[in-house]
């Protein structure tokens, strides 16, 4: 999939006046215009909106909303933190920032159930339990997502390996002896940790199977994923939304609990057991 400022730039040449305009805006401020509307950007650079639309189609897409959707995936992992918090003040309005954050995380999840590439997902599910020693791996932001799977894993196998760090050094040092018999889920969000995506290259290097979490097909995890699984997370904020891609580490961990459910059935027997003798829970 060729890049975006690559494509306009190649096209340039053959632009109208008003479609120069567009594209001269949209090389120099590609991480604004990924947050404007069709009349907003219009506007901003002294066109119609039907220009606007028109230029998204010369360069071949559907029609604005698609060429934005491809604008955001490309800009997600460049934006800076002073730029998405500059855009969060742009994109939401103060009067109401809880209602118009969690329509946002509606939105998401929405757009992550109607673009879940769901022969991806079974075959993941598949894998991850044929895998002899399941490793995951998120650091930074995404840590909140890979302890949570990693708890109920915990539970689920005994062959789980959470891989917690943020040394380079530590994160090799846990995954050496990894091998073809066994799977590593990476979840990794704009920003990408570069760390993440070392670990994963080496593990397909042993031949490996990589189940991916990520946000886009853009994301740099797809390009040695064997399965990519992608929920949206584009906040426009310099906080990760991360309400979808939990929504699919929740559908993970169900998917895997049916296929164990005899098993799980006796695991939990016995922890209730535990939880109620060493008082875990408050009754």
């Amino acid at each position: 999939m060729q890049n975006l400022m690559k494509t306009i730039e190649e096209k340039y040449s053959s632009f109208s006046k008003g479609h120069k305009k567009i594209a001269d805006y949209v090389i120099s401020n590609g991480d604004k215009v990924a947050y404007m509307t069709a009349s907003k950007l219009g506007e901003t650079v002294g066109v119609s909106d039907s220009t606007v639309v028109r230029f998204a189609v010369e360069i071949g897409f559907e029609g604005y909303p698609e060429f934005l959707k491809r604008l955001k995936e490309e800009m997600s992992g460049k934006l800076t933190s002073v730029q998405r918090i500059e855009i969060t003040s742009s994109s939401f309005k103060k009067e109401d920032i809880l209602t118009n954050v969690i329509n946002s995380d509606i939105d998401k999840l929405k757009k992550t159930l109607a673009d879940i590439d769901k022969k991806a997902f079974d075959r993941a599910i598949e894998t991850i339990l044929n895998a002899k020693n399941i490793y995951i791996l998120g650091i930074r932001s995404s840590a909140a997502l890979s302890g949570f799977l990693g708890f109920y894993f915990n539970l689920m196998f005994d062959n789980t390996k959470l891989v917690n760090t943020n040394s380079v050094s530590e994160m090799f040092e846990q995954i050496i002896n990894i091998s073809e018999d066994d799977v590593v889920i990476g979840i990794s969000f704009p920003r990408y940790s570069r760390r993440t995506l070392k670990a994963l290259e080496y593990a397909k290097t042993c031949g490996s199977k990589i189940v991916a979490i990520t946000d886009s097909m853009m994301s740099p995890l797809t390009a040695v994923a064997d399965y990519s699984l992608i929920a949206r997370s584009d906040m426009a904020s310099f906080a990760d939304s991360l309400v979808a891609p939990l929504s699919l580490i929740n559908a993970i961990i169900v998917a895997i609990a049916m296929s164990r459910q005899e098993e799980l059935s006796e695991t939990f027997k016995k922890l209730e057991n535990i939880w109620e003798e060493y008082e875990v829970y408050d009754k």
